[in-house]
């Protein structure tokens, strides 16, 4: 009797600022098929709208290619940064590639000057080349200027009370006076745009893009409370220039406005945007639902798991969707945080820190490759050694 080899899937995240999430996925499998030669490995990278979704949107698409433009990076400095082409009109935009933390080195990373300047002119080269409908990714970003960046880029004017256009970054907002939209690019209103993210948060508040995200863009608290204060002006004088023209403008506490320091908020009240939640988005490309019928186990991961990950984040996506197949899920990350446990009611079987003992940080991003290897090899032995039912 032929033997069925074993289908196992692997849809990780990125560990950011170590693995891409193609490298994870290939060293979960290398990991597996030390343990279990046989076994079938589906490789499925995957992301939530941060980095990593135009790669991931591009190998589940038949005919898609990555392309690449010069656009302004986060510092204004240019970047080669690379958007999507998936065919038929369709195109995905990732804000981490042309606006990402990455793109800055810690130590210059600055919260009040950061644009999404090169964020509209992906969008415009991704028109430009005839997309109807573009997917923007909103994960990853060193932003926090509410899409003010991206809006000029697209055409609209910023101006302060002398008709000066402003500088990049959200503290240049506390001087806006008006918004002339007079010059947004007219072949935006015949362009869908879907936002795939990974949070919720409103524009301003404890909440918000400034609070809960500024400090990890460099931003002290200082800065947050000015950043918001920012942020709640420029809603205002956004929806006074959208009411003036006869538009009902989303408000700032509109689930998801916060995303990516704010474009969340302009993508809606000037793109005529909708949410989806980033890691089914990216699913539905690369084809996670149809590949997990039949699969006897799933790996999933990316850096940090814990009770943020319930929000939308890659993880409790995949075993979400595994779940509803009865496929059991076992999750990898690089540390386990406080709540990661309730991820357990969300899908997901076990989940394993990387380490195998004390390390620290520099380490594990040094070792992610053979680590991660190391731990999926470990639970493919035990996965082996079940009980199997006769």
């Amino acid at each position: 009797m032929l033997t069925v080899p074993m289908k196992i899937i692997i849809a990780p995240d990125s560990f950011k600022e170590s693995l891409s999430a193609t490298r994870v996925a290939h060293a979960i499998a290398a990991g597996v098929r030390r343990a279990a030669p046989d076994a079938h490995c589906v490789l499925l990278p995957m992301a939530d709208g941060g980095e990593g979704t135009v790669d991931a949107m591009v190998a589940g698409a038949a005919h898609a290619e990555k392309r690449c433009s010069t656009v302004c990076g986060p510092d204004g400095v240019p970047v080669q940064a690379a958007w999507g082409w998936l065919g038929e009109g369709n195109a995905v935009v990732e804000t981490a590639a042309a606006a990402g933390l990455g793109l800055v080195a810690p130590a210059q990373r600055n919260a009040l000057t950061a644009t999404t300047y090169g964020v509209g002119e992906h969008i415009l080269a991704a028109i430009d080349a005839g997309a109807c409908r573009i997917v923007l990714g909103l994960g990853g970003s060193a932003t926090t200027d509410g899409g003010a960046g991206m809006l000029q880029a697209l055409g609209v004017r910023l101006l302060d009370a002398q008709g000066h256009e402003l500088p990049p970054g959200g503290a240049a907002l506390a001087h806006l006076h008006r918004l002339n939209a007079d010059g947004l690019d007219p072949r935006l209103a015949h362009v869908q745009f879907v936002l795939a993210s990974d949070v919720d948060n409103p524009l301003c508040g404890p909440h918000g893009a400034a609070a809960v995200f500024g400090p990890q863009k460099g931003a002290t608290p200082q800065q947050v409370k000015m950043l918001d204060d920012t942020l709640a002006h420029f809603a205002d004088v956004c929806s006074q220039t959208l009411r003036h023209s006869g538009r009902s403008p989303a408000g700032p506490e509109q689930p998801g406005a916060g995303a990516a320091g704010g474009l969340g908020f302009a993508a809606l009240a000037f793109l005529n945007a909708r949410f989806e939640a980033g890691v089914e988005v990216v699913a539905q490309a690369c084809g996670l639902h149809q590949a997990v019928r039949g699969a006897d186990l799933l790996f999933t991961g990316e850096g940090r798991l814990d009770d943020q990950t319930l929000r939308g984040k890659t993880a409790a996506g995949v075993a979400r969707i595994a779940r509803g197949e009865g496929v059991p899920v076992v999750a990898l990350a690089g540390s386990l945080a406080c709540g990661y446990q309730a991820l357990y009611d969300a899908g997901i079987a076990a989940a394993f820190s990387l380490a195998p003992g004390p390390v620290d940080l520099a380490y594990a991003l040094q070792h992610a490759e053979r680590l991660l290897s190391d731990r999926a090899c470990d639970i493919m032995r035990l996965w082996l050694a079940r009980p199997r039912a006769t």
